[in-house]
């Protein structure tokens, strides 16, 4: 694997990227799993598919969180070995995921073997890296020769549900908080076209990269609970707030979120991923 490049002045090296992004998740695995990790369970079985995941495969879901993937992974009868570096999260992927193998470990570097598996996941894992391509080349490695390997991330621009956290940011006067910044050489295009050159450079062949566009459906108190639980940048946010502030930014919530409520009574979130897959050599 390639040194990490170093950072420029005023970013931050891979290492330190990963070690701020593991501490901003800390303690939030049960507020996740209730909130936003209904977002991220919506590309599951697309994932899966761009894999070919079926029964008897030994599938290596990296960076699992509270083990979604790795569950809808073992419904399909696969072999699933799932790591995390989260003790919260590995804790409830194995509660979500009891016939899974669950194991500290992340990206860049997993204490596996070279072509161990039949097929490899990460599913908005890639986004989380200090170095991406490090991380899809451990992917890759981890695989064995004509293995598929699929990932997702959230495209660029942001989609409007992501959108409506900006908005409620804006409204409320808040000040945003710039995300820890990757180096120049490690940055890649949230887009089909930059997550599919990025898996091209790791090395694997017959690369296909889409955006898949979803709803989530939502209670809207529901959604609101994750910001206000720490979840995610936003949360982020919403935690360095006074009560006041966050009563105002809660306020804005309820009344920009409002265009989006259905008839069923949810939010209707229009959103999309970047789902990207290919072959290891």
């Amino acid at each position: 694997m390639p040194p990490t490049a170093p950072a420029e002045q005023g970013q931050l090296p891979a290492t330190t990227y990963d070690e701020l992004k593991r501490r901003a998740w800390a303690g939030r695995a049960e507020a996740y799993a209730e909130t936003f990790g209904l977002l991220c369970a919506l590309p599951i079985e697309r994932l899966l598919d761009a894999a070919l995941v079926a029964h008897g495969t030994n599938l290596l879901d990296a960076g699992t969180g509270t083990g979604a993937v790795a569950a809808a992974a073992l419904g399909r009868g696969a072999h699933v070995t799932a790591v995390d570096p989260d003790p919260d999260m590995r804790r409830l992927a194995r509660r979500s995921a009891p016939g899974a193998q669950v194991l500290d470990g992340a990206l860049p570097e997993l204490d596996l073997p070279d072509g161990a598996f039949d097929a490899v996941v990460a599913n908005f894992v890639l986004n989380h890296v200090g170095d991406p391509l490090a991380g899809a080349q451990e992917l890759a490695r981890v695989a064995r020769p004509g293995a598929r390997v699929a990932v997702t991330v959230w495209p660029r621009p942001a989609t409007e549900l992501h959108r409506l956290w900006d908005d409620v940011v804006e409204h409320a006067g808040v000040a945003p908080v710039p995300a820890p910044p990757l180096a120049p050489a490690s940055e890649f295009g949230r887009s089909p076209d930059g997550l599919g050159r990025l898996l091209t450079a790791a090395g694997l062949t017959n690369v296909q990269a889409a955006t898949v566009r979803f709803v989530l459906r939502v209670d809207a108190e529901v959604w609101w609970s994750g910001p206000a639980r720490g979840v995610a940048s936003i949360g982020g946010i919403v935690e360095a707030q006074p009560p006041d502030v966050v009563a105002r930014m809660k306020a804005h919530y309820d009344r920009l979120s409002r265009r989006y409520l259905a008839a069923d009574g949810l939010l209707h979130l229009p959103t999309a991923v970047v789902l990207a897959h290919g072959q290891v050599r």
